[in-house]
């Protein structure tokens, strides 16, 4: 069941990429293009989240103030707590909400990118089977195994490409399908690159440099967003602000190429979106405070 729902979430994400594929010729800008139509479609959410987060940060003071004054009756700090919240028109949960939604676009795209056969050709088992059979008469041997066998999918891909003139028109929805992006094969997970380093020249030094980018940039995310946002890291904060970099360096050297690709462009374009957004509410709230206070004068 699970996998099923699985492969009805995938399928509008990778039509979504064979057709920003088709028409870009390019595996990495198709993925840039993805990045950019996801942001646009979940803007008037993030949005929302936007403002109510900067509303909130605008009375901190207050909230300070009532978490000191009725710190020892906690029912009373909630009654108070809750009432500034309506009386802001604030939902404190709405920014934790719109953040979890980036996680099941990432998953998706994760087994659009591994199964390239199954779901961004949107082939069926039946005829996978069948490419897989002329392949193997041509010469393929996936040699994958382990955790490798995983990626035999788009080893397969690989094939496919360097071999299209006997593929070509035989299968009905088969794919020549380029991993090439600025001369970085970005099939390869960047930690079977390593024996090549520090020779291989540029293909083998961009894959082993796109997920420190991919990090580097998600810290400049993490710290744009908290600045621009008015809170101050404390122990938690900071320890996720230093934690997800890790873990994307971390990711990004066992997962294919492809995915860096993905958390780049999606990183440069929310540090963009933070800071025009950024501007254009504290606009919007500083006209807001000014036409409340004018009312509560008249």
């Amino acid at each position: 069941m699970f996998a099923t729902i699985g492969y009805y979430i995938c399928i509008p994400f990778a039509w979504l990429l064979r057709a920003l594929y088709e028409l870009t010729s390019s595996y990495g800008w198709a993925l840039v293009l993805f990045t950019v139509v996801i942001k646009l479609i979940m803007l008037p959410f993030q949005m929302k989240s936007k403002k109510s987060m900067m509303r909130m940060s605008r009375f901190q003071p207050m909230i300070k103030e009532i978490q000191t004054r009725y710190k020892n009756n906690q029912v009373k700090m909630n009654e108070e707590l809750q009432r500034l919240y309506a009386e802001e028109g604030v939902n404190p949960m709405s920014g934790c909400l719109w953040s979890f939604l980036p996680f099941p676009i990432l998953i998706a795209l994760y087994y659009i990118i591994r199964t390239p056969l199954r779901y961004f050709m949107s082939l069926s088992n039946e005829v996978i089977a069948k490419i897989t059979e002329l392949a193997v008469s041509l010469g393929y041997v996936s040699g994958a195994s382990g955790q490798a066998s995983a990626y035999d999918q788009i080893y397969l891909a690989k094939f496919i490409h360097e071999h299209w003139a006997d593929f070509d028109g035989k299968f009905a929805g088969l794919i020549d399908l380029n991993y090439s992006f600025l001369h970085i094969d970005l099939a390869n997970r960047p930690s079977d690159l390593f024996s090549q380093f520090p020779g291989g020249g540029w293909p083998v030094w961009g894959a082993i440099l796109l997920p420190i980018i991919s990090a580097g940039i998600q810290f400049a995310m993490s710290f744009i967003t908290m600045r621009t946002n008015g809170s101050a890291p404390n122990g938690s904060t900071k320890t996720m602000m230093y934690m997800m970099p890790l873990m994307t360096v971390w990711m990004g050297y066992i997962l294919p190429a492809a995915l860096c690709v993905y958390w780049i462009a999606n990183a440069a374009f929310s540090c963009i979106q933070e800071q025009v957004l950024n501007k254009h509410f504290s606009k919007v709230l500083d006209r807001e405070e000014t036409e409340k206070e004018k009312a509560a004068r008249e």
